[in-house]
């Protein structure tokens, strides 16, 4: 899938899409998340993945046949690595961030993500509430449902 970045200042640019709005859409739960999601993909919106999001959605599924489809549809986006042992030493700066302002983040994936999308200038769409935490101590930025 050849995408470019969003040329409308007004809209959410980079998008990367965190394993519980993914989980929500392929359940057709009708969440808030899965029908923003539902939404920006109808609108062609520059939705990329990272290869932790791509494990754990992954992770989830039963049956073979079910994990072959969505591995096919998920290689359809582009994927955002982190870059090297600096993202790491970033997701603990998170962590530590929050820490500091007396937030505790429960998953340390959750920081890894959120470091991803700061070096990368990707807004989050999630529903976990962690990342909100992460958002109100550091500069990711977190898309409203």
């Amino acid at each position: 899938m050849d995408r470019q970045p969003c040329k409308d200042a007004e809209g959410p640019g980079l998008i990367l899409v965190d394993t519980s709005v993914w989980i929500d859409f392929f359940r057709g739960t009708g969440s808030p998340q899965a029908k923003r999601f539902h939404a920006l993909l109808e609108d062609d919106a520059d939705i990329f993945l990272t290869g932790i999001v791509i494990t754990e959605i992954l992770q989830g599924i039963k049956r073979d046949e079910d994990y072959m489809t969505v591995k096919d549809y998920l290689y359809e986006f582009p994927i955002q690595m982190p870059k090297g042992v600096e993202t790491y030493v970033n997701a603990a700066a998170v962590y530590g961030d929050c820490r500091r302002r007396g937030r505790a983040i429960r998953k340390t994936v959750d920081c890894i993500i959120a470091a991803i999308c700061i070096e990368n200038s990707l807004s989050l769409l999630h529903k976990d509430k962690d990342f909100d935490e992460i958002a109100s101590c550091t500069r990711l930025k977190v898309l409203k449902t």
